[in-house]
């Protein structure tokens, strides 16, 4: 009879066992299956890309915070110069993981603007807090926002040059989209460069462009050092938009399932951890701005995080939509429909030249499943739809239903 029962309980363990990867269990049981160690990351230690960025503040926090041990992992954050650089990181292996551009990640996985390797989102790092940055010269000749720089690009003609951060990356789409809501073809009325983020103050201080769209801490810091004013927020750009990813190869997710659970559930805690008080997000900010992650003063990232916000030219404004990490998890499930979105506008202006099968590609890209382990782990709470919906700055409806028809609906494309 006992030898009965323990046969009984032990093929139930191990039918128990055999679901963890795709459902929530008791912490009893995942205690079990992890001292066992089915669960157990396979790799402990993940070096993690990042940009010099308010953004990577989830990554970091991680790391410094201990998040990450606590789920089996060291994460070492490793400072990158460039997106580009970022991008053959994770291509050949170097880097594990990135913090990284939206948009970055799909193009890799399509082979635009580099090598084309199978890709995965795990998770969205934040939500707000970019912004197009314009030289105080175009305000001097009343270019304040989108309407006026329309006006004097059209009056005073001349070659306007403006810069993002990489060519499928989510700045160019925010900078393309904004341009061309104001009537501004970014293809045909303007000329636009790749600058890696850390060096847009410094290019636009000598006079290499007009504009740029970064994230911050480096508009903020243009606004400091008195040569650049904000134009708009990305924020006001489209709400709640989504910003960087935890981006992998789909290679690593294939060959290290655990270990992409644990650091999503190590990232997710972080992100919670930042979004929880004023007094975390005050640490979390002289923490970034040292030399080994940002490399800027404490205040020049302090301001915006709190939605303090000024524009330069005397304006200022409490935001409510500004950078986020967490907010009660909204922020970082990995939307089809997000994803799908960057595709729309790579179609949009060319980068794609046929449309591809949007919602096929964000369901290979982005990793629900992991990013569904994690958050049972870490009790993050869960939308009920894979989709969400939006209106942009310029009026229109995106809810991921019909992308072809919404990549051919605008009146200004490639």
């Amino acid at each position: 009879m006992t030898d009965l029962l323990k046969t009984s309980l032990n093929r139930r363990t191990v039918l128990q066992a055999a679901t963890v990867g795709a459902t929530g269990v008791s912490p009893a049981l995942r205690a079990l299956v992890h001292a066992q160690g089915s669960d157990a990351p396979e790799k402990k230690e993940v070096k993690i890309g990042f940009i010099p960025l308010t953004d990577c503040a989830s990554v970091v926090m991680a790391s410094v915070m201990g998040f990450d041990k606590k789920h089996g992992v060291t994460i070492i954050p490793t400072k990158e110069a460039s997106w580009a650089g970022v991008r053959d990181k994770l291509v050949n292996g170097e880097l594990d993981f990135a913090h990284v551009l939206y948009g970055l990640v799909y193009g890799v996985h399509l082979g635009l603007a580099g090598p084309k390797k199978d890709m995965a989102v795990l998770m969205t790092l934040n939500h707000n807090g970019q912004a197009i940055t314009l030289s105080k010269k175009l305000a001097d000749k009343g270019a304040v926002n989108g309407a006026g720089l329309a006006r004097l690009m059209a009056a005073e003609k001349r070659e306007y040059t403006f810069a993002q951060t990489f060519p499928t990356g989510t700045h160019a789409m925010w900078l393309y989209y904004w341009l061309a809501a104001n009537g501004i073809d970014p293809m045909k009325d303007a000329k636009v460069i790749t600058v890696p983020p850390p060096q847009m103050v410094a290019n636009m201080r000598v006079g290499n462009m007009d504009g740029f769209c970064v994230g911050e801490p480096w508009n903020h810091r243009a606004i400091m050092d008195g040569i650049g004013f904000t134009a708009t927020t990305t924020q006001d750009i489209w709400k709640d938009h989504p910003e960087k990813v935890l981006g992998t190869t789909s290679e690593f997710v294939q060959k290290y399932p655990n270990t992409a659970r644990a650091v999503t559930a190590a990232i997710l805690e972080a992100s919670r951890w930042i979004d929880e008080s004023l007094a975390n997000k005050t640490r979390m900010a002289e923490t970034i701005a040292g030399k080994a992650y940002v490399n800027t003063g404490v205040d020049a990232i302090n301001q915006r995080i709190l939605g303090r916000y000024q524009d330069g030219l005397g304006k200022t404004w409490d935001d409510p939509n500004h950078m986020k990490f967490y907010n009660d998890g909204a922020v970082n499930f990995p939307y089809l429909s997000d994803g799908m979105w960057f595709l729309t506008q790579h179609k949009r202006w060319g980068l794609l030249k046929a449309h591809p099968d949007y919602l096929g590609v964000a369901k290979s890209i982005n990793r629900m499943d992991v990013y569904r382990q994690a958050a049972t782990a870490t009790k993050t709470p869960l939308p009920k739809s894979d989709m969400r919906s939006h209106k942009l700055v310029d009026g229109v409806v995106w809810d991921g239903k019909d992308p072809a028809r919404y990549a051919d609906g605008f009146k200004l494309k490639a």
